[in-house]
């Protein structure tokens, strides 16, 4: 059996025809992308979910969207992720109907879930025991001790904050567990961000209450975001560095976008899964076909 490696992506929703079309060439084409890539998961969450965490996501999204994109993805055998990871949840916010019902609709035994607060976990772990349960990095876990802790608890994986993804001796002391450790890759943000907790709750408060008001007041703040901003910051894992992390047993990379434009995001896509020499060729077939779906939907929306 080959020994795969599994990229976790962006956006499920506000990323559902790039996701979906990418998970078809790599299938189509798997010349054309990295020995034994493949996609563990898409995560992210369906707009004006209360439960979701690190990106605010304001908006509604009906029950056929919601049905219509978890058999998108679980059709093609890949999990749908759901970031249940807003740090201001209370016990009163258990019983939210439009969360509830999202995850009514996804408790097939395919899908995850990444949680941050003991209170949404406990209630989520009753009441939908089929989802595997991943330990996210919103939790901002720095201390290694309490790193392997959190790898002894009953997690699926445990996503590594991206201030480690160098740390040579938390990486080594890793090796035993490696295969439930889930890196990102390519963080915009920057390294040893003081505010990073704060501006979790942040985006929380506006999650929580459907209001988006002023900027998160960040020094490091960018209004223009790049791939080649993500290029440039410390925690950035270049493709070339990639073979040291597998050989160490690394299995389950992650991928930023939520939030971010889809030009950022088609770019790390094209940098990390296709290979050198092979980019020209994936990004006029993903071209191609997203045009292809937008002209669909285009001209159903005119009948």
């Amino acid at each position: 059996m080959k020994d795969y490696i599994y990229w976790h992506l962006p956006g499920f929703s506000v990323f559902r025809d790039l996701n979906a079309t990418i998970i078809d060439l790599i299938r189509e084409y798997p010349n054309s992308f990295n020995d034994n890539y493949r996609v563990g998961s898409v995560y992210g969450t369906f707009p004006g979910a209360i439960w979701n965490g690190g990106r605010t996501v304001l908006g509604f999204c009906p029950k056929n969207e919601i049905e219509y994109t978890l058999k998108l993805f679980n059709g093609k055998h890949v999990p749908v992720r759901f970031t249940w990871t807003n740090p201001l949840i209370e016990e009163k916010h258990c019983n939210d109907t439009f969360c509830n019902l999202v995850m009514n609709l996804a408790n097939t035994g395919d899908n995850q879930v990444l949680v941050n607060t003991q209170v949404l976990e406990d209630y989520l772990r009753e009441h939908y025991p089929n989802f595997k349960y991943i330990s996210s990095t919103t939790k901002r876990i720095k201390d290694p001790a309490l790193l392997h802790k959190e790898l002894e608890k009953d997690y699926f994986m445990v996503v590594l904050d991206y201030d480690m993804n160098h740390n040579k001796e938390v990486l080594e002391s890793l090796r035993p567990v490696a295969d439930r450790v889930e890196i990102l890759v390519d963080e915009i943000c920057f390294p040893d961000c003081p505010k990073r907790l704060d501006h979790y709750k942040d985006e929380a408060r506006k999650q929580l209450y459907f209001e988006v008001a002023k900027p998160f007041a960040c020094p490091n703040r960018q209004e223009k975001k790049s791939f080649e901003d993500c290029k440039n910051k410390p925690a950035f894992i270049s493709k070339d560095q990639m073979q040291e992390y597998i050989d160490m047993g690394f299995r389950n990379f992650k991928l930023v976008g939520r939030g971010l434009p889809q030009s950022l995001v088609i770019d790390s896509y094209l940098y990390y899964l296709v290979k050198d020499g092979e980019e020209d060729f994936i990004y006029g077939q993903l071209s191609k076909r997203l045009a292809e779906i937008a002209a669909k939907r285009q001209a159903a929306r005119r009948r």
